[in-house]
């Protein structure tokens, strides 16, 4: 079985696709990419892929140029005989614009995922996609991950006598919520209200924290504003200290400089998407042998639930 295998990792995420295919078992397979004097590239794959089950590993932060090359890889790999195609997308960029939230506006995780299965990709392994729903924006089947496999057990390892586990906003309650369930502790809420995108007006906390050691769980982590706000929020309310697990480091703009500078004890992250720079105060858990050993159930018709910890919550 493992002759009909080919992994392949694009530019953005060679440094985990290399970690992916040596947990998996299985060499990097060899391609291309030609750069033009004008911006534009060509990608080309360098070995036989026909009749083959193609991995194609790229995470889609900005710029577009790493969506763009998963899509050329699809067409690629689909033009060259590949039996089928899986997109492994640790990051899925544009999750955030799911809804029409304002008049005249694109939908744009509907549009990766149409471009996506336009290119020809017959299966999508990701993972903490921004909102549940956009699974259903793909016809293909989708393998939707949660970096909870890896950090619930970690909370729990830490053994805080008085953790509390909390959500940096309104939408993030029912993460979070899980997270307290399966580890049976209280739940703190931070309501924000904001005039406009990564800018927040007002933050006020529902729940008690006094005295309590403080988890704040989110999917992402992008300019850090609302996350150091939060921590300050929580500490000035009594809590003993303030941690954050955040799955994808987009940590934009002054990100770096508000962790730095922030009340944060530590934020833990994933290698979802590569640190722009080392921080003091991040912390980097791997995913490669969760998505290796989801792929390899793949291959083998083997069911991946243990990997939902919060299955039974």
């Amino acid at each position: 079985m493992s002759s009909q295998i080919k992994i392949f990792s694009c530019s953005k995420s060679n440094y985990l696709a290399e970690k992916i295919a040596e947990s998996y078992g299985h060499p990097l397979g060899k391609c291309e990419v030609q750069q033009f004097s004008d911006g534009e590239f060509q990608v080309s794959i360098k070995e036989t892929v026909r009749g083959c089950e193609v991995f194609l590993i790229q995470s889609t932060p900005p710029p577009t140029d790493n969506l763009m090359e998963l899509l050329l890889m699809i067409d690629a790999a689909k033009r060259a005989s590949a039996k089928r195609i899986i997109a492994v997308i640790p990051y899925f960029g544009w999750a955030r614009q799911d809804r029409k939230d304002q008049p005249r506006v694109a939908i744009g995780a509907k549009l990766i995922a149409n471009l996506l299965q336009a290119a020809g990709v017959d299966r999508v392994m990701t993972m903490d996609l921004h909102a549940d729903q956009i699974q259903g924006f793909f016809e293909v089947p989708v393998d939707h991950l949660f970096a909870s496999t890896l950090f619930a057990p970690e909370l729990k390892e830490m053994k805080l006598d008085n953790l509390v586990i909390a959500a940096p906003d309104a939408g993030g309650s029912k993460r979070a919520n899980a997270y307290a369930k399966y580890l049976n502790v209280d739940l703190a809420l931070c309501y924000k209200q904001r005039k406009k995108a990564n800018e927040i007006e007002d933050m006020t906390i529902i729940g008690d924290v006094s005295g309590k050691d403080v988890v704040i769980v989110d999917d992402m982590v992008d300019t850090a504003g609302t996350l150091t706000k939060s921590a300050k929020l929580f500490i000035d309310n009594g809590a003993t200290s303030v941690r954050a697990f955040c799955t994808h480091a987009v940590l934009s703009g002054p990100a770096y400089e508000r962790i730095e500078k922030s009340l944060l004890k530590e934020l833990v992250v994933t290698d979802t998407i590569p640190l722009k720079k080392e921080s003091s105060k991040i912390r980097v858990i791997t995913v490669a042998d969760m998505f290796g050993d989801v792929m390899r159930k793949h291959t083998s018709f083997e069911s991946i639930s243990d990997h939902f910890v919060f299955a039974n919550q």
